[in-house]
């Protein structure tokens, strides 16, 4: 059995299709909502590590000091070699955990459906290596990961804002989009942040058009999903010692 240990860091942003897919791989989850519970300081039960994302910024310990215990934990999942993976907010927290810089984008919020790309590091990557070489994805977020950790290694980038997905040693993923999302989701943070979304083009939010991205998403990041469970239940090669490029 492949337990998994997912940290809930904002009551608008639940496991979704993503936990869908990894229950339907085989794994079980354990979610622990980080704003309302104590988050756990080890992984005596647990196998892999999934962080969500959230409307806080990384470093806001003033108003949310729980933080500081997500990227203890991050940085203890490094340590230890335990799978990770760690989805906008939460990739932010594992970037500042393992010697990373989280700023607000000064570019602005990046909001909508789009693509990525990945680097040509990422062709040897366990989980990356069989992704599209321009994944769709989800973008809601306007802190960004301004410098990645010293020992990561960049996986996809977009024009905007480079660093869209890394890994930091042989087993932490940390993704700058979300993937997780339902167009519902999508909607009533648009509803919510009315500043995140005052220059989008209210086409990029458009029900359908939500309804048809999040369909291209699946298609590519459902078997992600998968393959992060392989992962974790030891079933996929781990390639450690990717050069930095």
């Amino acid at each position: 059995m492949t337990r998994l240990l997912v940290l809930q860091l904002d009551d608008n942003d639940p496991p979704a299709r993503l936990g869908d897919w990894l229950t339907g791989a085989g794994a079980v989850l354990d979610v622990v909502k980080a704003h309302e519970r104590p988050v756990p300081d080890g992984f005596a039960d647990h196998r892999g590590l999934v962080v969500l994302g959230g409307a806080m910024g990384a470093l806001d310990d003033v108003d949310h000091p729980w933080l500081a215990d997500v990227r203890k934990l991050l940085s203890h999942a490094v340590s230890k070699r335990v799978p990770t993976l760690a989805v906008c907010l939460g990739a932010q927290l594992l970037a500042a955990a393992t010697g990373g810089q989280v700023r607000r984008g000064p570019h602005g919020p990046e909001v909508g459906l789009g693509l990525v790309a990945k680097r040509d590091v990422a062709a040897r990557d366990p989980l990356f290596a069989d992704l599209p070489w321009t994944p769709d994805v989800l973008q809601f977020h306007q802190d960004d990961i301004a410098l990645l950790p010293p020992t990561a290694v960049l996986l996809a980038s977009s024009p905007k804002y480079p660093n869209q997905a890394f890994r930091v040693g042989d087993l932490a993923y940390g993704v700058q989009f979300h993937i997780e999302t339902t167009p519902e989701m999508v909607s009533r943070w648009a509803l919510g942040a009315p500043e995140m979304v005052a220059d989008v083009p209210p086409a990029r939010l458009d029900a359908e058009r939500l309804e048809r991205g999040h369909e291209d998403i699946r298609e590519v990041w459902q078997p992600f999903a998968e393959r992060f469970v392989r992962l974790v239940a030891g079933e996929v090669p781990v390639t450690r010692n990717l050069p930095l490029v």
